[in-house]
């Protein structure tokens, strides 16, 4: 695909900053890499993102996927990944847009389409799929908006209609039409995510996830592990490890202090597990990672 995205390249590298994904546009981040990285945590939302150059791995549980530019994918729900950006240097940087999808803009849509049969489509709430000419078109219009600022607040929203109606018409339609409706096992499955999330540094209650999601024990395990392919024990863990990962780079905290907040008994169990998902105990595993920091910023 080379030249596909030339102009999206030209316009995302003139607006990236090196502090802040945001943009003036809303639910629009942009994403610059100028290294291949290995395996680093990070929680995918529910969005959908297009690769503009470079490539990404990404891993959850024994599910692997991979994707470059002529691809997007689309997250369901938060999901903890291990995401790795493949292949970027200076001179061919990874460069990513994501848009956070809006369920209530999706539900509108939705409704103004002709109406689909539903089939009960198994697995997890991440998928990869072939990028397209109109979804390629509408996404430039899209990044051209931050060219001229004033334009956004009444064009933006045209533009992100135009992307989500492509979507929609996708081979993800379905999963899409998932997220717009108020009930179903993948909203249902989202409101439990929501309750671990909030309460991931106590003990996981599956009595407090059934209420949270209104389902029963044997329907929330079954659908949780088909959508995230994770337990929500696991689920917690992964969130877990992630935020003391977060707390241990901020350099204030010892690997004790962090394990307790992070809602661990035993500061030996939360360096076997740190262990065993970074691949290495805490001290080590963060002096790795100012390390590629700092060789980075040099560089």
């Amino acid at each position: 695909m080379t030249g596909f995205f030339e102009p999206h390249l030209d316009i995302a590298l003139r607006h990236a900053t090196p502090d802040t994904a945001h943009t003036p546009i809303p639910r629009v981040e942009l994403s610059v890499g100028h290294h291949a990285t290995g395996e680093t945590p990070c929680l995918y939302r529910s969005m959908v993102c297009f690769i503009l150059q470079g490539s990404k791995r990404v891993a959850i549980n024994d599910s692997v996927l991979s994707y470059d530019s002529s691809q997007y994918l689309i997250s369901a729900l938060d999901l903890p990944l291990m995401g790795q950006v493949l292949d970027a240097d200076r001179h061919h940087p990874y460069v990513a847009v994501s848009l956070t999808l809006d369920p209530a803009l999706l539900a509108e849509l939705a409704a103004t389409m002709p109406v689909v049969r539903e089939s009960d489509g198994k697995g997890i709430g991440l998928s990869i799929n072939p990028m397209t000419v109109q979804l390629r078109d509408a996404l430039l219009r899209l990044l051209l908006l931050l060219d001229t600022p004033a334009d956004i607040p009444v064009l933006a929203p045209m533009v992100e209609r135009e992307l989500l109606y492509r979507l929609l018409q996708g081979p993800q339609g379905r999963l899409l039409r998932q997220i717009a409706q108020p009930e179903g096992p993948l909203v249902r499955i989202r409101r439990a995510i929501a309750w671990i999330r909030d309460n991931h540094d106590q003990q996981l209650r599956i009595d407090a996830l059934c209420e949270a999601s209104g389902m029963s024990r044997a329907s929330l395990h079954r659908h949780f592990s088909a959508i995230t392919g994770l337990s929500p024990l696991q689920y917690q863990k992964q969130l877990r490890l992630q935020e003391a990962r977060r707390l241990l780079l901020g350099g204030e905290h010892s690997a004790s202090d962090v394990a307790f907040a992070v809602g661990y008994e035993s500061a030996s169990q939360f360096s076997r597990e740190y262990l065993r998902q970074f691949g290495a105990p805490p001290a080590r595993d963060i002096r790795q990672m100012r390390q590629q920091i700092d060789a980075a910023l040099v560089d």
